[in-house]
C-alpha cells in the first residue's frame, strides 16, 4: 500500500497565517484588558481577540505565559517603531516620535505591573527581556541623528536612558502625558545642544566656489555648519 507522506513545508500557508493573526489580536486584547484590570478573566481576553478559549490555550498554555510574553510583545513593538520611523521621518522628527510611543510603552507596563508581580516573583526576567530591545531601539535612533548632524556628538545609549529615567516615575496620572511631553521637550533640547549640523561627506579640493580666490579681506572667515572650509 502506498502511502504519502506529507513534508512539514507542505502546510497551507493561509492556515499559518491565520494562527499567527489570532496569536497577535490574543496579545493585543490581552494588553489592553491587563492594563484595566490584572485580575481580566483569560476568557474575557479571548472573546475581545476574537478567538475561542481553545486557541488562547494552544497559544498560551496558562496566565504566566500570557502576561510574561505581551510584556515582550510590547517591548519588541518599540523597537519595532524605532526602525519604522527611521525609514519614513527624518532622525530628529523621528527620535521624538519614537519617545511619545515609549511613554505609551511606559503607561502599559505601569498598567502590567500589578498582573506581573501575581504571575512571577522574579522581576528580573521581564526586565531583561525588555532592556535588550529598547537601548537597541536608542541606538539605532542615536546613530541616525549623530550622523545628520541633529544631536550632539559622543552621547550614548546609557546616557539617553538614564536622562528619560524621569518616564519610570510618571505612572498612570492623568497628567501623565503632558509630564512626558516636558520631560522630553528637555532631553532633546539637551541633545541637541552643541549638535554640528549637516556635515558634507566630501569636499572638492580647492577653494569652495562662491569664495573670492583673489587679495584677502583681512580676518579669516569662519566656515558655515555643513560647507566646506
Amino acid at each position: 500500500m502506498h502511502t504519502t507522506v506529507t513534508q512539514p513545508n507542505e502546510e497551507p500557508l493561509p492556515r499559518r497565517s491565520d494562527a499567527l493573526r489570532n496569536r497577535e489580536r490574543i496579545l493585543e486584547a490581552a494588553l489592553s484588558e491587563l492594563t484595566r484590570s490584572p485580575a481580566v478573566p483569560l476568557s474575557t481576553i479571548a472573546r475581545k481577540a476574537g478567538v475561542g478559549q481553545g486557541t488562547l490555550y494552544r497559544n498560551f498554555p496558562d496566565r504566566e505565559s500570557l502576561i510574561l510574553e505581551v510584556y515582550r510583545f510590547e517591548v519588541q513593538q518599540v523597537f519595532e517603531a524605532a526602525r519604522h520611523l527611521l525609514d519614513t521621518r527624518p532622525p530628529e522628527q523621528a527620535l521624538r516620535e519614537w519617545l511619545d510611543r515609549l511613554a505609551q510603552y511606559a503607561s502599559a507596563k505601569a498598567g502590567l505591573a500589578d498582573a506581573m508581580r501575581e504571575c512571577t516573583r522574579a522581576p528580573a526576567t521581564p526586565a531583561r527581556w525588555g532592556h535588550s530591545p529598547v537601548t537597541a531601539a536608542v541606538e539605532l535612533l542615536l546613530e541616525a541623528n549623530e550622523s545628520a548632524g541633529t544631536i550632539r556628538p559622543g552621547v550614548t545609549p546609557d546616557d539617553f536612558l538614564l536622562a528619560i529615567a524621569g518616564l519610570w516615575h510618571i505612572g498612570t496620572h492623568d497628567d501623565a502625558h503632558e509630564r512626558a511631553r516636558r520631560l522630553f521637550d528637555l532631553v532633546t533640547a539637551g541633545l541637541m545642544a552643541g549638535a554640528p549640523g549637516p556635515q558634507p561627506t566630501h569636499c572638492p579640493s580647492g577653494p569652495p566656489t562662491g569664495r573670492p580666490t583673489g587679495r584677502p579681506t583681512g580676518r579669516p572667515q569662519a566656515s558655515a555648519p555643513g560647507k566646506c572650509p
